[in-house]
């Protein structure tokens, strides 16, 4: 009866430890992962673009315009009375202006390309076409001497030199001005080589003042320089092409600084060449020194703008440029027989120097060439 009464228990415990079993041989769960908890991420911030600062504008005090002046002669001179025209422009326009004289004809021509929006320069004829062949400079103006608006070169030896004909200078010293000078260089070279003259040396002098001087001293046997006619006494008629370019001889000996220093006058003619320019030093210098001959007319000295200098700006200084010349103050300027000596400008057209180009293309010259 024990028998029968253990079965059940030991079934009961037998189908435990078979359930035991088919439960370990099952493959373990892989547990789900835990969720961790994240804040929203944090956007980096944006960042907010610098405002450029503007460029100052062209004639502000940030922003002067150029005033470019050939140093053709003395640069003290030059720059007072370039402040003194740029003052008047200031009070005319209200735009700032800042002058400056380059080293050289070819470093001025040189600036007003580097900086084609704000230059304007006192450039010669020879200097425009360079530089409107280089980077599209631009005329305005011409000069105005005693009612002419063009000029020309002379060539000066002592007045007591053998020297009587262009042909009579072969194989003779020459002092020139500076290479880049219409007058003082460009003209007088092809001149020379038209009448098949070779110089012994050229020598650069620096300016119209130092080539008078070099003749004056000996120190070359021949210079050249700007021409302008002299003034006849009243009542004369003015000088014509073909007329002789020096005062009569029988003046020569009469010819004296004026009491106010500013002129050398001889018996009632006015000289007005490049000699009085060292008449402190050398108040005989036309007792010294005599224009040998000069050149065809050239066209005077140009003002000349900046490639791309602003239209709108432009009128204006050029206005406010026909104004000054009406002043007084232009006497003091420019207009000083110890600057330019421009006794007024008129207005000039690109085409009125093609003859100058045609200088410039028989020559051969070129910026990177001059005086080579």
């Amino acid at each position: 009866m024990r028998s029968k009464h253990r079965f059940p228990y030991l079934l009961v415990a037998l189908l435990t430890v078979v359930a035991f079993i088919l439960v370990s041989c099952q493959p373990a769960a892989t547990p789900e992962p835990t969720a961790v908890p994240t804040e929203a991420p944090t956007m980096a911030p944006t960042a907010v673009p610098a405002t450029a600062t503007p460029e100052p504008q062209i004639g502000s005090p940030e922003h002067p315009i150029k005033v470019l002046f050939v140093p053709s002669v003395d640069a003290q001179a030059i720059v007072s009375g370039g402040e003194i025209m740029a003052d008047a422009l200031n009070k005319a326009t209200g735009l700032t202006f800042e002058v400056s004289v380059p080293t050289s004809y070819a470093a001025t021509i040189e600036e007003m390309c580097a900086s084609p929006m704000d230059t304007m320069g006192f450039i010669p004829g020879l200097g425009y076409v360079l530089a409107n062949q280089l980077c599209g400079v631009d005329v305005a103006f011409k000069a105005v001497r005693y009612g002419s608006d063009v000029y020309y070169a002379q060539i000066l030896v002592q007045r007591d030199s053998p020297y009587q004909t262009l042909e009579d200078l072969q194989g003779k010293k020459w002092g020139y001005t500076d290479p880049g000078s219409t007058s003082g260089y460009m003209v007088p070279l092809v001149m020379l080589q038209d009448a098949g003259i070779t110089p012994s040396e050229s020598v650069e002098t620096g300016g119209h003042p130092q080539s008078v001087k070099a003749v004056y001293n000996g120190e070359v046997d021949f210079s050249t320089s700007f021409y302008t006619p002299p003034l006849k006494p009243e009542g004369e008629p003015a000088w014509q092409p073909g007329d002789s370019p020096d005062v009569p001889d029988d003046v020569v000996s009469q010819c004296a600084v004026t009491e106010d220093g500013k002129s050398i006058v001889c018996d009632g003619w006015t000289v007005l060449d490049a000699r009085p320019n060292i008449r402190e030093e050398a108040p005989d210098v036309v007792q010294k020194v005599r224009v040998l001959t000069i050149s065809p007319a050239i066209p005077n000295d140009t003002l000349s703008f900046g490639p791309e200098f602003p239209a709108d700006l432009r009128e204006q200084i050029s206005a406010a440029l026909v104004d000054f010349a009406k002043s007084d103050d232009w006497a003091n300027s420019i207009g000083s027989k110890d600057f330019y000596n421009w006794t007024g400008i008129n207005s000039a057209k690109d085409e009125e120097y093609d003859f100058v180009r045609k200088m410039v293309d028989a020559a051969g010259i070129t910026l990177e060439g001059l005086g080579q």
